[in-house]
C-alpha cells in the first residue's frame, strides 16, 4: 500500500505554518488510519465515550498576563483504535501489559504574546507541538498514563509525564483523584521561560538560561450523571513548578492552576 500521508503535508511555507499543517496531515493520517483498522472484534467501528463542550481555564504564571478562558469541543472516547483524552489523540497500535502502545499527539495552550508593557523586548512564545508515544494502563489498582513527547516546533524541547488515577464510583456521581508528575526538558524549559542574550540587550532582564523542571501535579475529575446519556464533568488540577521555572524573571507563580467544565453526550 502507498503512503499518501507523508508527501501530501510536506512543509513548503513558513515554518510555523509548515509545522501545522504537518501536524494536521499527521492528525488526519492517524484517524484515517484508525477507521480503517477499527472494524475488528477488539477494536468495533463505533464511538464509545462523551463527546460535547466545555470551557476552558488556565491561570497564568507570566508577569503581565491574564488567565485564559476558552470554549473548546470536549471529547473523552474511543473510536476503534482510534482515542481522544481531553487534549490528548492518537492511535493504539500494538498491546502492551494492561493497554496498549499509543501515538499520541498534544494540543496545546503554552503560548503567549509579550505585548504587556513589563515584557517589552522579549520575543513571543508559540505554541508547542508536542508528538510522541504513550500508553494507558488500566490495572487493578487504578489507571496509570505514562507519555513521552517531543515538541517538533520551536523549543525542540521534550516532555515526559507519569499519572496515576483512581475512581470513587457511586450511582450518580464518580470522583476521579489524580497525582503525578511531568518533566521538562531544558530546551523546553528554556524556549518558555528563559531569556536570551539579545532579548537581554532590548528588555528589562537579565539573560537567564535555565536547567530541565521536575513538575509534581495533583488534580480531581468528578463526573455528574445528569441523565443515562447526559454527564456534566469537572476538572480541577494544580501544578508545582520546578525551580528552574520558578526562578525566571518572567514568572509570577510558583504553581499553575488548569480546570475546565464540561457538558457531554455519552456514546456506549
Amino acid at each position: 500500500m502507498t503512503n499518501t500521508c507523508s508527501a501530501s503535508f510536506m512543509p513548503r511555507l513558513h515554518v510555523g505554518e509548515a509545522l501545522s499543517r504537518y501536524v494536521t496531515g499527521l492528525l488526519v493520517c492517524a484517524l484515517s488510519i484508525g477507521m480503517a483498522q477499527a472494524q475488528t472484534e477488539e477494536f468495533p467501528p463505533h464511538i464509545d465515550g462523551d463527546i460535547g463542550l466545555g470551557s476552558y481555564y488556565t491561570r497564568s504564571i507570566i508577569h503581565g498576563k491574564n488567565a485564559h478562558a476558552s470554549v473548546l469541543p470536549y471529547g473523552n472516547f474511543d473510536y476503534g483504535r482510534m482515542f481522544m483524552r481531553i487534549d490528548t489523540l492518537g492511535i493504539k497500535t500494538m498491546k502492551l501489559g494492561y493497554g496498549y502502545l499509543e501515538i499520541a499527539g498534544r494540543f496545546s495552550q503554552d503560548e503567549f504574546n509579550v505585548d504587556a508593557s513589563n515584557l517589552h523586548g522579549l520575543a513571543n512564545r508559540q505554541t508547542s507541538i508536542p508528538l510522541g508515544l504513550g500508553t494507558l494502563q488500566i490495572t487493578p489498582i487504578g489507571a496509570f498514563f505514562i507519555n513521552a513527547f517531543h515538541d517538533i516546533n520551536k523549543s525542540r524541547g521534550n516532555l515526559f509525564e507519569v499519572i496515576y488515577v483512581a475512581e470513587l464510583a457511586t450511582p450518580q456521581v464518580s470522583f476521579y483523584p489524580l497525582a503525578g508528575a511531568e518533566h521538562q526538558s531544558s530546551e523546553y524549559v528554556r524556549y518558555y521561560y528563559g531569556i536570551s542574550a539579545q532579548e537581554a540587550t532590548t528588555s528589562q532582564y537579565a539573560a537567564y538560561q535555565p536547567t530541565g523542571a521536575f513538575n509534581p501535579l495533583l488534580g480531581l475529575m468528578i463526573d455528574t450523571k445528569l441523565t443515562e446519556e447526559y454527564h456534566l464533568n469537572f476538572y480541577l488540577r494544580r501544578k508545582w513548578l520546578g525551580q528552574s521555572i520558578q526562578s525566571s524573571p518572567i514568572v509570577s507563580r510558583s504553581s499553575m492552576d488548569t480546570g475546565f467544565i464540561a457538558l457531554s453526550y455519552r456514546f456506549k
